[in-house]
């Protein structure tokens, strides 16, 4: 929504106020615009192999969406694992063990639509509780184990916006590769009245006004919204990891669950006497 906003408020500032002395029509050359949009999806698919494409592509309509990433969501998170940890505590480990294996028909999994609606989170967290259950690695085995994925999860959320940003950065030069176009047909026609070459230069002017306005006015937001998403999409992963080491490492259900409501960014985290009460309201 806001980067609509912002495209709205951008439009208006440029056209807008160009259009209080200017011609639009100065602006309308159609070649220019097929031109610069043609030379920016060839350079997007000529410099991406198949998966960035999909992942990149996948990925645009993030930016419009409103993040699901919310307080809501993660006081469901730390109220399942509450949930998880307290039946482990009071049943022992392997009380989970169909949980885990089969979270589709799980009683506890189930109460939470919001968290395991994200295949990848639940994926996650099965596998270490599995690992847990297993019991053949230590919390400083499982930490190792869990920061490497956590990385390669971020290396591969970050590919999407890191390409976009590049073709933010390649737009501009290709206003200048069509504008130079427009300069070389100019000078092709010097013997042209004034107010023809005067309209073919304007032209061309458009091809390197167009290249920067796109890049920065259009581009560039959109890539800086798309990682402000991915960014917002690895805390869960962080909450997951500090409250399944801090039951690894001993801590009642209810003392874990604060180690990952202390790593949530502040404007997500509720307070301890929110989560404590949502917690005591889904026991009862």
């Amino acid at each position: 929504m806001f980067l609509i906003i912002g495209y709205v408020i951008i439009l208006a500032a440029s056209i807008g106020t160009y259009a209080v002395h200017g011609s639009l029509l100065a602006l309308w050359v159609p070649l220019e615009y097929i031109a610069i949009f043609g030379l920016m999806i060839g350079g997007f698919v000529a410099g991406n192999g198949p998966k960035a494409l999909k992942a990149t592509l996948g990925s645009l309509s993030m930016a419009v969406k409103g993040s699901k990433y919310n307080r809501a969501l993660y006081v469901d998170l730390l109220a399942m694992l509450f949930e998880i940890l307290a039946k482990v505590r009071k049943e022992g480990l392997m009380s989970i063990e169909n949980d885990i294996e089969n979270p589709d028909s799980s009683p506890i999994f189930s109460k939470y639509p919001s968290v395991t609606s994200d295949h990848h989170v639940v994926e996650f967290l099965c596998d270490y509780l599995r690992m847990m259950v297993g019991g053949n690695l230590n919390a400083f085995e499982i930490e190792n184990l869990m920061d490497m994925e956590i990385e390669t999860h971020h290396q591969e959320a970050h590919v999407a916006p890191h390409i976009v940003s590049k073709v933010a950065d390649s737009v501009p030069a290709f206003g200048i590769v069509v504008a130079v176009m427009g300069v070389v047909n100019v000078m092709g026609s010097v013997g042209e009245p004034p107010a023809v070459l005067g309209k073919m230069i304007g032209g061309a002017l458009v091809g390197t006004f167009l290249g920067i306005l796109v890049s920065y006015g259009f581009v560039a937001p959109l890539a800086s919204q798309i990682e402000q998403k991915v960014e917002e999409g690895g805390k869960i992963y962080q909450v997951m990891k500090v409250v399944l080491l801090a039951s690894m490492n001993g801590y009642a259900p209810q003392v874990a669950v604060e180690f990952g409501r202390k790593v949530l960014y502040a404007s997500d985290r509720p307070t301890f006497t929110e989560l404590e009460e949502e917690i005591k309201n889904r026991k009862g």
